[in-house]
């Protein structure tokens, strides 16, 4: 199976295409042989000028290998032990092979050409075949990379040329273009083409949750389809995939947007019907309330790396959207997740991102129908809430605020949450009810608005729901 990347800087950026080889640690000028469980791994540069570089992988799959290694497994048939697509079809051994020849060029490490690593780059990725199987994969390749920012060319493969009449194979080429880190760009190569397969094919144990992570940081946490690809990387083994919803999510030692306690896991496992994912009903709590307001013009204040933005900006209600928030690095991400570079002048006009911070006044932030907090307060010291009042409340002073935050009487109902702890490692506090209602209640009579509660999420009756939502409304002068 072949994999091919190739890097073309512009012509006025001055630099010289084969830095590829620095950035990936292999020399353009050698064709360099990896042994490796799943077979040998080449990796050569069909193309080195200073215009175009192009480097690529090739495994040779070593099937009788594969049957004979206890690592890797297969089906109880024989015969489907021998006679599969594993040396032709990119999929988890593709992974493997990426992983061992570019372990380096994966962290985005580069003594020699720093500032390039950290950067996005001009990329196109080849994968002459790839398969897509399991359930719910309807448009999966491009639900899954359209987030990343890449542009995607699929084109299907005829099961025979010589015959168009029996029309297309399950498998397709696939080319990825866009502007990426490189070193990202190969942590998500890790991770989607073994969920495209939905396969793995050697054992998944608990260190698979560990590299998950780590290929995912940056990018996957705030994935429209993380659910999806958490569980299709660990096979659907619940238990696996509550961990990396812990992991990923930075929680002590449990998920607050995983499921509490009665929901059997071997339904789910199984791919029964579960309900929606407590950040999905949250945005869809908030976009509601903003309907309900009627508002146009809003602002995502710490919008992270774009999620709610992405909601917001594929609904035409909205004729303006603002995201801003205190990490540079998110708002990049953000971007690149709403796919800004490539956006309509009149969608760039639609929807701006800010640097920011919600303790602080910002005139930029004036004027707006709606301002939405959405898991934000509890990341702010206590002590620096009245700033942040005075900067939401008096100084931008929106028609309407949404306010979301756990609530903490619901904590005892997640069973590895243990008792005090926090939801997510940067939280500084956790209201309960009582203690959010005190906080609202005094923000509204102080700054001139009326407050509405909200549950969002199931709701217990003696816990109440895992989040809670204040909706704050202008009085009128």
């Amino acid at each position: 199976m072949l994999l091919t990347i190739s890097f073309e800087p512009p012509n006025d950026a001055g630099i010289d295409a084969t830095v590829l080889g620095y950035l990936l640690h292999k020399h353009p000028r050698k064709v360099q042989t990896f042994q490796a469980p799943v077979g040998d791994i080449h990796v050569f540069y069909p193309e080195a000028t200073p215009e175009r570089c192009t480097a690529a992988v090739l495994l040779e799959v070593d099937a009788v290998g594969l049957v004979r290694n206890k690592r890797f497994r297969g089906d109880a048939l024989a015969l489907d032990h021998y006679v599969n697509d594993r040396p032709y079809v990119a999929s988890s051994l593709l992974a493997v092979a990426l992983g061992t020849v570019f372990r380096t060029a994966m962290t985005g490490r580069s003594d020699s050409y720093p500032e390039l690593a950290e950067r996005p780059l001009p990329l196109r990725i080849d994968i002459p075949v790839i398969s897509v199987r399991g359930s719910g994969v309807e448009d999966i390749i491009r639900r899954l990379f359209d987030p990343l920012g890449w542009m995607l060319d699929e084109r299907p493969i005829a099961l025979d040329e010589t015959h168009p009449e029996w029309g297309d194979s399950r498998y397709s080429a696939l080319t990825l273009t866009g502007e990426v880190r490189l070193g990202e760009a190969l942590r998500q190569l890790y991770v989607i083409l073994p969920v495209l397969d939905d396969s793995k094919h050697y054992w998944v144990g608990d260190d698979e949750v560990a590299k998950l992570v780590r290929s995912g940081e940056g990018w996957l946490n705030e994935h429209p389809e993380r659910e999806l690809i958490i569980r299709r990387y660990l096979m659907h083994q619940q238990s696996l995939v509550e961990q990396a919803e812990s992991a990923l999510g930075g929680v002590t030692a449990g998920s607050s947007d995983a499921a509490p306690a009665g929901v059997d896991a071997s339904a789910a496992a199984a791919g029964a019907d579960r309900p929606a994912p407590l950040r999905a009903l949250r945005a869809d709590a908030v976009i509601a309330a903003l309907h309900d307001v009627g508002a146009r013009r809003v602002v995502d204040i710490g919008c992270g790396q774009g999620a709610l933005l992405r909601r917001l900006a594929s609904d035409r209600t909205f004729t303006e959207i603002v995201g801003t928030d205190v990490s540079a690095q998110a708002l990049e991400t953000a971007s690149r997740v709403l796919n800004l570079q490539r956006a309509s002048d009149a969608e760039r006009e639609r929807l701006h991102l800010l640097h920011g911070s919600v303790v602080y006044r910002d005139e930029r932030l004036r004027g707006f129908d709606a301002l939405v907090l959405m898991e934000v307060i509890e990341h702010i010291d206590e002590s620096r809430l009245d700033a942040l009042e005075d900067a939401v409340f008096t100084d931008a002073k929106p028609s309407s605020v949404i306010v979301t935050t756990p609530n903490a009487d619901y904590n005892p109902i997640y069973e590895s949450l243990p008792p005090g702890a926090f939801r997510h490692t940067d939280h500084r506090f956790e209201w309960s009810r009582d203690e959010f209602a005190r906080w609202a209640d005094g923000v509204a009579a102080r700054r001139g608005y009326t407050v509405e509660f909200r549950s969002v999420g199931g709701e217990d009756a003696d816990h109440g729901s895992p989040t809670q939502m204040a909706l704050f409304r202008r009085s009128a002068a």
